[in-house]
């Protein structure tokens, strides 16, 4: 590599952490490849050869939402076609439903936020599910849906946390971050957590011993400086906590969303780009996560060489983001996520929702 970009290889074969003036002219290299590598290397060393992954359900509990989101596709007014509310009857069903896995081992919880529920009711399924599947893990809401319930409760975070780890709450999902900017919540999600209350509410849950993972969604009207922003401030927090576990890059899908006539997907090859940035500048992020369900299949194998040591899970049914015309499928089985990872020469290790290495799929 050469100019501009010498210095910043330098850097990371060194160890040493790149700036934010880094992380921009980062966005400026046209050198795929060498990107890539760069991001690779540091995987390699970081990770080893190991690809997490889950055999996980997907438990949606309503898409009924005040928030409304110009970037979101999923979330509904109680009175619109298409919105739903589950009870408990209905989310036994579908996690019964995907026991029929043996392997089946934990469940992702995240919901709009309903205007009616209190968080009572929030608790309660949480509560309810881990006494009906007590061998699951539940990894469960953001750091929005936490803001909400403190909001509506008249809680602090720290209590609204304690009393779902006390029911059975393992981890904290990562959605929600967004673009860590007030200038463009305020302009796409105006009526939901601060950059600023999402951070506090990850600060709060490592300090608790509730481990959070993080996010950003981009490629809709954040700016390149704004990405590198974001991930400077999960550095910076990562640095004082230590709780965040994975990261995730989800691509915007503006289908069925406010913003679908004025912004088109991303490229495959600003989502590797992005991910190899991620991993570059996340030093102190262990995993880095290739979400398929946003990139599809094939962008994510790839995306395991370019920074990626984390495929996410089986999922058994998603339907938020397929609401915005994700064009992958809706669940996996688990022997096809081995293979994708197997392809590529990478040893595939299914874990629970918090890194623990439930069993590595070593022998064909």
């Amino acid at each position: 590599m050469f100019g501009t970009f010498t210095e910043i290889e330098r850097k990371v074969l060194n160890d040493e952490r790149l700036t934010r003036e880094d992380g921009i002219k980062l966005f400026s290299c046209n050198d795929l490849s060498w990107l890539g590598a760069m991001a690779d290397y540091v995987r390699k060393k970081k990770c080893g050869d190991i690809v997490y992954y889950n055999v996980n359900c997907h438990v949606n509990l309503t898409n009924i939402c005040t928030s409304l989101c110009k970037f979101c596709a999923f979330g509904r007014e109680e009175s619109t076609k298409g919105s739903y509310a589950m009870n408990v009857e209905q989310v036994i069903s579908v996690v019964e439903d995907a026991m029929k896995d043996p392997n089946m081992s934990g469940l992702h919880v995240v919901s709009g936020l309903h205007p009616q529920w209190s968080f009572e009711h929030y608790l309660n399924f949480i509560d309810i599910l881990h006494k009906k599947f007590p061998s699951l893990y539940i990894k469960g809401f953001t750091g929005v849906e936490i803001t909400h319930f403190a909001k509506i409760s008249g809680k602090s975070v720290k209590n609204i946390l304690i009393e779902l780890k006390n029911v059975g709450l393992q981890a904290i999902a990562g959605g929600g971050a967004e673009i860590l900017s007030d200038r463009v919540r305020n302009l796409l999600c105006p009526k939901k957590a601060t950059a600023d209350e999402w951070l506090e509410v990850a600060r709060i849950a490592h300090s608790i011993g509730l481990k959070t993972n993080a996010s950003m969604l981009y490629g809709h009207i954040e700016t390149l400086e704004e990405r590198v922003n974001h991930l400077i401030k999960l550095r910076d927090l990562q640095d004082i906590t230590g709780g965040f576990q994975t990261f995730i890059c989800f691509p915007f899908l503006p289908k069925n969303t406010a913003l679908e006539k004025d912004i088109k997907q991303t490229s495959m090859w600003d989502d590797l780009r992005t991910i190899a940035i991620s991993r570059l500048m996340l030093d102190n992020f262990k995993n880095i996560k290739a979400y398929w369900v946003m990139l599809t299949v094939p962008v994510a194998q790839v995306a395991l060489n370019f920074g990626a040591n984390d495929i996410d899970g089986t999922i058994h049914k998603e339907n938020i983001l397929h609401e915005a015309g994700a064009t992958s499928p809706k669940s996996l089985k688990e022997d096809e996520i081995i293979k994708i990872i197997r392809d590529i020469g990478r040893i595939p290790a299914a874990c629970d929702c918090n890194f623990n290495i439930l069993r590595i799929i070593d022998k064909v």
